[in-house]
């Protein structure tokens, strides 16, 4: 399974964000965070109206606006993220509208199933905070030291 740059993003922005919350002011611009991750601040937009279309994040326009998180980071599970943020979550064309000639008889179909199904599951078992709690790279970056 390949995830889109546009998770990959939001992945990142909600992990520098949970390590900002140990900053006395969490927010965190969108500016601010396409400069660590030298990524466009337009696509960054994109990525946020997501996050915050998906109940991941609180924005704030405005002098002392910026991002924060909806939620603690143990609460806020990885596969939740991924499911909200990927356009299509199809490993073969099949799962979507392509059609197939081999269908209905495909035996590929269910055991490529059965490993999205796996893929997310193992996803959802992660949360926010097991991905960052032990990584002094993202605190590091959060702080703004970097």
């Amino acid at each position: 399974m390949n995830l889109t740059r546009h998770t990959d993003y939001g992945l990142r922005v909600l992990m520098v964000l949970a390590a900002a919350r140990e900053r006395p002011d969490p927010k965190m611009s969108t500016a601010e965070i396409a400069g660590l991750f030298d990524i466009s601040l337009h696509h960054l937009h994109k990525v946020v109206q997501g996050l915050q279309q998906g109940g991941f994040v609180h924005t704030s326009r405005g002098r002392g606006g910026g991002l924060t998180l909806a939620h603690p980071p143990a609460e806020v599970s990885v596969g939740a993220v991924v499911r909200a943020l990927e356009p299509n979550l199809h490993v073969v064309e099949c799962f979507g509208d392509g059609v197939c000639a081999l269908l209905p008889g495909c035996g590929l179909k269910g055991v490529l199933a059965s490993a999205q199904d796996a893929f997310l599951s193992c996803l959802d078992e992660v949360s926010l905070a097991d991905i960052t709690q032990q990584n002094p790279a993202v605190r590091l970056l959060a702080s703004g030291a970097v």
